[in-house]
Parts: structure tokens; sequence; C-alpha cells
């Protein structure tokens, strides 16, 4: 979302304790791979907690990683996700914009951020403070807990026991027995998040799960399809019903109503996004990924601010619970593009971009992609990159704006777990020879170097990325790929955590250009790209996909950050809209994959009162392409189909 200065400092101000990022020195004793599925079974069988719910719940909190050491976004600390409110405020390094405008139309004044109170540490809610708790139950030390993967997992224990208890309900050896104690676990203080959860943990329970963790554990959890949880009476009480209020939401979702306000306040302005008709005014065809760069009370502020802006959903990290703040049929101002804003429907994800380690719950990952595949099938979008996009993937509405463009959720985001998840893994669908390539390397395998994640130049923690770096040549030492909208004065790319010049994401489909030994080139932003793809360690497959080059006799094709009508298109009264390239070019011979063909269209809605606004449609017709990390769009008249 958008760099808070003032709120940063306020944050330090507020902070008990610093952030604490307690790893494993370099000497230490690498522990057997075993050793945290043993740490479960001795904790389930001490606190007399059936090991599959342990090891369930443990699993939605955080796939069984321990990060180090290292707090979540939300605070929490190792496999159970235990949280202390004293770091959920700390000073968490956030990603930098130049100018910033999420409403992105040039015919208006540029929305950016606003100052906004924090809350006092000393008041966040109980899911935020389960740390201090489970050290009373445990006996174990809060430093232990943060750093310690069997003392966490004990701590975790305890803290279901006691869940049990204050339900009434004495230990037991079924599973079936433990749904209430997980729906409190959440720490959710509504019923319909501690019930989503708990069906959540339930899920996995049944399906069953197995995996290697970020520490080098083997953790696996047996199915047990015949687990029935018994749940009546053991949810609800002392919980609040979340208003639903007009929400547009999945059932399998805990969804709250908590409106932005759509209010005129003066001169001709007013905030905080426009009304309309979608999906009969324009077509719905992008869901945009966000982060937040704020914790859940300051987002939930922000976007309850006229003055400010807004989107459609936001995401809690620490339980997947949802708040709706729009009417689906209503633009957002979020995306920092027009005509992505009218198109689109924007998820915004409690989380910070540059802090690796300040991981998301697999609660909320999973919530996300049951919302995401919810929308898909109302408004008929694809379930693929080029329509389920990153903030970091909308490109620039003209040429002066590509440096301004947000970077969120950035590279740290796991676009192969969301994908999976959302039930369309990347897998290969071609030979060895295949035209098309989509990026995939190994999340957490793969760990690129990147800097300027706490301070500018410094190097940041190594760590799983689904992002996949592009030289000039098939070798490290080349230089890195140039973006001439970002450095218009040919500076070169860099390793920056937020900069987007010589990258490509996981999901994101590219043309072949060339094949050399364990390097690949593609076509990027007019230019041979090459990234290193050897065997035994694939950072791409091979894939089927149409592709654009120009139509014979062009030299060059003009690219655009926006899919705006021709003139003649508008009728009396709506201002015509400059169809500005930007300052790339699509050349003879390359190729690129696209994404669709859509409309010249532009939403004309400027102001408070919506009789004048109108959708202006013309017969330009343009192509959606995967031209660089960022989509852009070229005329279909300018180009030809080629490939299957």
């Amino acid at each position: 979302m958008h760099t808070f200065a003032r709120l940063r400092a306020a944050a330090s101000a507020a902070l008990l304790l610093p952030l604490v990022s307690a790893g494993p020195s370099a000497t230490a004793e690498r522990p057997s791979s075993g050793a945290l599925q043993d740490a479960f079974a001795a904790a389930a069988a001490e606190y007399r907690v059936p090991p599959s719910v342990l090891l369930g719940v443990a699993y939605l909190q955080s796939r069984w990683d321990g990060h180090g050491g290292a707090p979540s976004v939300t605070g929490g600390y190792g496999p159970m996700h235990l949280t202390d409110a004293r770091t959920a405020l700390a000073e968490a390094p956030h990603h930098s914009h130049g100018t910033e405008d999420a409403r992105g139309d040039t015919t208006r004044a540029a929305r950016g951020g606003r100052e906004v109170k924090l809350p006092d540490p000393a008041a966040l809610p109980e899911r935020l403070r389960t740390l201090e708790r489970a050290a009373a139950l445990s006996g174990i030390s809060e430093e232990r807990l943060r750093t310690s993967a069997a003392a966490n997992i004990r701590g975790g224990a305890a803290l279901l026991a006691d869940a049990q208890r204050q339900l009434g309900q004495g230990p037991s050896a079924d599973p079936a027995d433990w749904y209430g104690a997980v729906a409190r676990f959440s720490g959710a203080d509504d019923t319909a998040t501690a019930t989503t959860y708990a069906n959540d943990v339930y899920d996995v329970i049944r399906t069953g799960q197995r995996r290697t963790t970020d520490s080098g554990q083997r953790v696996v959890l047996p199915a047990d399809e015949d687990v029935k949880p018994r749940r009546a009476g053991t949810v609800g009480r002392g919980l609040r019903a979340v208003d639903a209020g007009q929400t547009e939401c999945p059932a399998t979702v805990a969804c709250e109503w908590i409106p932005a306000p759509y209010k005129e306040f003066g001169d001709k302005d007013y905030g905080n996004h426009d009304k309309a008709d979608r999906p009969h005014s324009q077509k719905v065809r992008y869901i945009v990924i966000h982060d937040t760069e704020a914790t859940w009370d300051t987002t939930l502020q922000l976007v309850q601010n006229p003055e400010y802006v807004s989107w459609q959903y936001s995401l809690r990290s620490s339980d997947g619970h949802v708040a709706q703040h729009l009417r689906l049929k209503d633009v957002g101002w979020q995306a920092g593009n027009w005509y992505v804003n009218a198109a689109s429907v924007g998820l915004e994800h409690e989380g910070f971009l540059v802090n690796p380690d300040a991981w998301y719950t697999e609660a909320m990952y999973r919530a996300s992609a049951r919302l995401v595949k919810y929308l898909a099938k109302r408004y008929d979008i694809p379930l693929d990159r080029h329509h389920i996009i990153g903030h970091d993937n909308v490109p620039g509405t003209v040429p002066t704006a590509i440096k301004g463009m947000h970077t969120d959720p950035g590279p740290y985001w796991d676009w192969a777990h969301y994908f999976t998840l959302l039930g369309k893994p990347f897998v290969p669908s071609a030979g060895p020879n295949a035209a098309v390539v989509t990026i995939r390397p190994d999340y957490g395998r793969h760990q690129p170097a990147y800097t300027s994640c706490a301070k500018p130049g410094d190097a940041c923690a190594p760590h799983g990325s689904g992002a996949v770096r592009l030289h000039t040549a098939p070798q490290e030492s080349a230089p890195l790929v140039r973006d001439i909208g970002l450095r218009p004065d040919g500076g070169e790319s860099t390793n920056g955590v937020n900069d987007t010049g010589a990258r490509v994401s996981t999901g994101q489909r590219y043309a072949v250009a060339e094949r050399r030994g364990d390097w690949t080139a593609i076509w990027y932003l007019g230019q041979k790209a090459w990234f290193h793809n050897p065997r035994g360690q694939r950072t791409a497959v091979n894939t089927q996909g149409k592709v654009l080059t120009p139509r014979d006799g062009l030299a060059e094709v003009a690219v655009y950050g926006r899919a705006y009508p021709e003139a003649s298109a508008y009728p009396e009264g709506v201002p015509v809209q400059a169809v500005t390239p930007l300052p790339y070019k699509l050349l003879a011979g390359q190729r690129y994959v696209h994404g669709g063909m859509v409309p010249g269209e532009y939403y004309f809605s400027p102001t408070f009162d919506t009789k004048g606004h109108k959708v202006v449609r013309g017969k330009e017709m343009y192509y959606e392409i995967q031209f660089g990390h960022r989509v852009a769009f070229v005329k279909a008249a300018d180009v030809r189909v080629v490939g299957k």
C-alpha cells in the first residue's frame, strides 16, 4: 500500500521490545531432521492434546516453519505462532515510493497517504498477546518461547489444553472433541472467524500434510479422513457476531462489513471511491493482490478515512478474517492505474513487503484463495497470472507514472503455494523445446540475494522467494537487464528488494528467445533477458501459450499502460483521454505472451454526483501482454498472434 514515515516514528516510540531475529548460531549443532516431529509428540503427550490437533493447528499457523525466531506480520513466533503485542507495532521496514497515486487517473489530482493514530500496544486484542499467556501456563520463559521451536510447541499445547478446560471439557484422545478449543486458539473475537479457523484445521487433519520445513525438519501429519468434530455449543461463548452487512463473500470465509465512506467534502472533491454499476457498466477482469504495509488496526483506520483511498477487501494475517469495504459494483482507488481500477477488485493482505520473515499465516493464504476463487467464478476471471496480479504487476499509465508504481506484495509472496490453493498449480504442459516458459522456482530453496530491506544497500536476510533475476548474458557476472521506464537516464537495475526492473515472478509466462546450457533467455521489455534455469533446480517450467509479434511490415509496436478508446469514441461532455505510449517498444522478431483481448474503455466519473458518469467504449481493441515484470497493452491492429 503506502509508506507512512510518521506512522513508523510513532510505532517506534510505542515499542516496548525490539523485533528479535534469534535464529540458531552458525556454530550451533543442527538438530536431527526428525527433532521437530518428536517435539510435537512430546508436547502432545505432556498436555494430553491429540497429536493431530496440535500438528493441524501449527500447520495453519506456520506450515511448521520457525522462521529462525523472527516474528510474523502480527508479532507471532515459532511453529505455533505465539504472539507478542510488544512486537506487533515494532518499527518494520517499509517500501518507499515517489508520488503515490492509488487512483491512477491523470485527469484528477493524485491520492496519497494520510497520517493516522496508532493503537496503544497495551490495548491490542488477545490474539496478539498469546505468548505471554503461554509463558504463564507452561512456566517457560517468553524468550525461550520466541527462540526454541520445541518450547514454542509446548507453549501452544498449553494454550490448547487451557482452552479445553475453559470450555468445561476434560482432556480427550479423540480429535473430534477439540473443535471448540481449536476455535478459541485462533484468538478471533467473533464466532464466524473462530469457526472458519477450526474448520480449516480439521480440513488439514482430514487430508493430512507432509513437508520439509525452513529449518530442514521433516514433519508428517497422517490423514484422518474419518474425523468428525463435535461442534455444538463449543465456539460461540463470549464471542461477538460479525456484522455481515452487505458483504459479498463465500460461505467458507469469515467476512465482516466495515464500509469505506463515500463522502463529499467540498471544492468538488470527494472520497474515497467511485460509485459504479459493475459488471453491467464494465467487466471485472482482474483481481489485484496487495500487502497493507500497516497493521490490521491501522489498515481499518485508513480505509475508513474519506480523504484516503480504498479497496474492496482486507485480510487479517493472524486468523484469515476478512473485512469488505466496498460493494463489488463500485470502483476502489487501489491499483494506481485507472483502467485497471475500473476493471478490478483489490485485496489488501496484512503484511510488510521488505520484512522477509514477517511471514503470512497459512490461515490468511487459505482465506484469500477461497475469496479469489469465489470472485473469479462470479466474474468469469481466469485463474492465471495475467488476471490474478500483484500490485507490482500493474503498469504505470504514462511514462512519468512508472517510477511511482508500487512494488507489493513483492518477491516474498508465495505465488506457487497461493495458486496451488487456488487449484491451479504451475506445472509443465509442453516439451523441452517449448516456445513459452512459466516462471516457477522452488520457493524454499530459491533464495536470491536482495538488498535494502532494513536500510538502503544493506543485505536482506536470506529467504525463500518466488522471483527470478534477469541478466544481459547467460552468466551470473553479467549486468542485470535495464528498465528505461524506471531509469530513463540509462541507469542499471539493482538487487534492491523494491527494484522490479530485472525481475520475473512465479506464474508469469514469457516467450523463449534462446536456450544455452543452464540458461534460458526470454523477451522482456523489448530486449533479450537471461535467467539461470539449471537441471535439478529449475526456475521455470515449459508450457503452452499463444504469443504476439508485430504484424508484417512493422519494425516496432508501441506499448501502453492502459487501454483507452480512440478519440472518436468519446461523447460530448467527456474529455478525450490521451493514448500515451510508454517508453518501450515491441520490436520485430520479438514475441510476448498475451493474456487476452480487451476493449478500449474509459470510465468517466470525476464528480460526486453519479448522474454524469459514463463508460466510454471504442472500436479499438487491445491485447494484454506479459511485457516485463508488469503487464502492458498493445493495439490488436499492430500485432499478429502466433503459436498454439
